[in-house]
């Protein structure tokens, strides 16, 4: 059993698109298709802030993570914002999590950003037992406006 991560391919997006509906099902959420389709579009494009990135297990796409640079008032190099992380449940506790982890962490520091950060839902604890290994959870409260 062998956990590889790399930057997504074009190639991966019919395995991506079955793990985005899981991740999707697993917040109880839907997005049109049109926005699962632009999603998918700004992570290929090089010039778009959004950067993915698939683990695989024994050459199989088993997860993937979307994450990206951030300006900040508090650091001269800003932050690394890790957006989207998911992993099939099949194979939980394969180290899957923490390998994308690690890979968007190892990016963070390549770019010298002063912190890496991503959010959960406070319900989350089997996600938040690998994210408490990192760093407890900030205390800090997210508020949403939507806009449309």
């Amino acid at each position: 059993m062998t956990i590889s991560i790399r930057p997504i391919a074009q190639s991966d997006k019919e395995r991506w698109l079955v793990l985005w509906q899981g991740y999707l099902d697993f917040y109880k959420t839907a997005v049109p298709a049109e926005q699962t389709e632009r999603t998918w579009t700004r992570i290929m494009d090089p010039e778009f802030n959004m950067k993915c990135a698939v683990a695989e297990l024994d050459g199989t796409v088993v997860g993937f993570t979307t994450y990206n640079l951030q300006n900040s008032t508090w650091s001269p190099n800003g932050h690394c914002y890790l957006e989207d992380l998911f992993v099939d449940p099949e194979v939980r506790g394969s180290g899957a999590g923490r390998a994308l982890i690690d890979y968007v962490k190892a990016f963070a520091l390549e770019m010298k950003c002063s912190r890496l950060y991503w959010n959960t839902d406070a319900d989350n604890e089997v996600a938040r037992g690998l994210y408490d290994t990192y760093v407890l959870e900030s205390g800090k409260r997210q508020y949403r406006v939507q806009l449309s």
